[in-house]
């Protein structure tokens, strides 16, 4: 998968460097303010009940 991203990243391969870094980012980025929150009220490790 890594192999068929780097092939299809445009210019050299400082370009694509930077590219692949950016694209990480924009996934973290994503992940952290996108899908957590909505995933983070579904689980279950909020309901603890102590005896």
């Amino acid at each position: 998968m890594y192999s068929w991203i780097w092939r299809h990243l445009p210019g050299g391969t400082g370009s694509k460097a930077v590219l692949s870094l950016v694209l990480v980012a924009a996934v973290a980025a994503l992940l952290l303010f996108v899908v957590f929150p909505w995933v983070e009220p579904r689980l279950p490790f909020n309901d603890v009940t102590v005896d």
